[in-house]
């Protein structure tokens, strides 16, 4: 694409009380750092955020992008789960909404949680999915291995039952695995 905007609107009675613009192209994908004109709009944005998983105040917000493509340009939206076969002839149904491409909640939560940057490899590799052994599945790839400690359980098991502070960089890994969710149960 030649240009991805991507603008971020705080509703308050359905109606933008707050607008940001950002320039999707502007920002690496092996690292998290703002470009320098669009940092303050960022500190706000996730100040904004901030309260809202607090709970200390409401807040939704309406994301919406704007590519600039090229005539047949390919699109790549979520492939639909079809778990009858015989019910669909395709071999491939691609998700939309109203005629056109869309993308599924889970596929922009999992570019979300896109922010372990805590991993042995990431300075080579960029960040990947928050996931409790760092895997990637289209890497077919597991970067928190349990045999190098780093993993979620190993940490987690050493800072809670045995008050190990993991470094600072691998608290932020755990306490992302808590929000992401999942289940953290024990055998036994």
């Amino acid at each position: 694409a030649e240009q991805v905007e991507v603008t971020v609107a705080h509703l308050r009675d359905g109606k933008p009380a707050q607008q940001w613009t950002f320039d999707a192209l502007a920002h690496s994908l092996h690292e998290l750092m703002a470009p320098a004109v669009e940092t303050v709009a960022l500190a706000k944005l996730g100040e904004l955020i901030a309260v809202g998983l607090a709970g200390d105040n409401h807040v939704l917000l309406q994301v919406t992008a704007f590519v600039r493509m090229g005539a047949g340009q390919e699109v790549f939206p979520s492939q639909e789960l079809i778990l009858d076969k015989a019910a669909s002839k395709k071999s491939k149904t691609l998700y939309h909404v109203d005629k056109v491409a869309a993308i599924h909640s889970q596929k922009i939560g999992n570019a979300l949680r896109t922010v372990d940057t805590w991993y042995p490899e990431a300075t080579g590799n960029g960040p990947i999915a928050v996931e409790p052994y760092g895997s990637v599945t289209t890497q077919g790839k597991a970067y928190r291995q349990p045999k190098e400690r780093q993993d979620f359980y190993n940490l987690l098991d050493a800072w809670v039952l045995k008050d190990k502070e993991p470094s600072v960089e691998q608290q932020h890994f755990v306490i992302a695995t808590l929000v992401r969710g999942g289940v953290f149960g024990e055998a036994g």
